[in-house]
């Protein structure tokens, strides 16, 4: 990943890895987030069409749903359990993603047990 654009100033961080990390921070918000733990990783589901993949990263409590370009990368990250954080990058953002990067544009999280109460 790119560390500085072209005026010296850094990119937003919208995801990263740590070969020590012991979950993935989910951050939906700058005021919301989850830390699902690796010991809870189930399996993860990628599709991936020619512009928009969707990439589902499942958890014992949670399931992640990541939709954007490039995520393969992420999947791969994860299949090693390195991949520490995403964040979905704001839509004013996108043109700073350096291209062959991947971009996340959207996140949801879900609890599968949930109901429409809860």
């Amino acid at each position: 990943m790119k560390t500085e654009l072209s005026d010296g100033t850094k990119p937003p961080e919208y995801w990263s890895t740590d070969r020590q990390a012991r979950g993935l921070r989910v951050q939906l918000s700058p005021n919301h987030s989850f830390v699902l733990p690796f010991e809870h990783f189930i399996y993860s589901e990628l599709h991936a069409g020619e512009e928009n993949h969707t990439l589902k990263i499942v958890f014992a409590t949670h399931e992640v749903i990541l939709r954007g370009h490039l995520l393969h990368r992420l999947e791969q990250r994860m299949q090693k359990m390195e991949l520490a954080f995403v964040a979905a990058v704001p839509e004013k953002y996108h043109s700073l993603v350096i291209e062959g990067e991947p971009l996340i544009r959207e996140i949801a999280v879900i609890a599968p047990h949930a109901t429409e109460q809860d």
